[in-house]
């Protein structure tokens, strides 16, 4: 899992993947946070990306950097707990300008059942379960 972080982390942006209906929807997302041995994403309750996961969990993160990607598939398990959102807030001060902990809108999910795979062109794809 910490190899799937550290690729995450380091990559900044990753693209996420949802389905809304019969329609995938990706959007670019920054915040991976380890917490409790699990990796977590944040979002807003008022986004559609909060609406897709409630109805569908089901969610693959993508990234590329120097020459590597990553697709992570898992589902994506809503942590509506203080500590969670404040682990995530305090990785990311940035977002505290638009976020709080206690703002009924702060949305912090966990991987559960992932499927990392690192590929490139170069070697062999490594897959990682976590």
């Amino acid at each position: 899992m910490k190899r799937v972080y550290d690729f995450l982390k380091n990559a900044e942006v990753y693209y996420l993947a949802t389905v809304e209906g019969d329609q995938p929807r990706v959007r670019p997302f920054g915040t991976v946070n380890e917490f409790e041995g699990k990796l977590y994403i944040q979002t807003g309750k008022i986004k559609p990306t909060s609406r897709q996961l409630m109805a569908n969990p089901k969610a693959e993160l993508c990234a590329f950097k120097d020459g590597a990607w990553i697709r992570v598939a898992c589902e994506l398990v809503e942590d509506d707990r203080f500590e969670a959102k404040k682990s995530m807030l305090d990785a990311y001060p940035n977002l505290r300008g638009m976020y709080d902990e206690n703002d009924g809108n702060t949305q912090v999910f966990y991987m559960k059942n992932a499927v990392a795979t690192i590929s490139s062109f170069s070697s062999a794809p490594v897959v990682i379960e976590f």
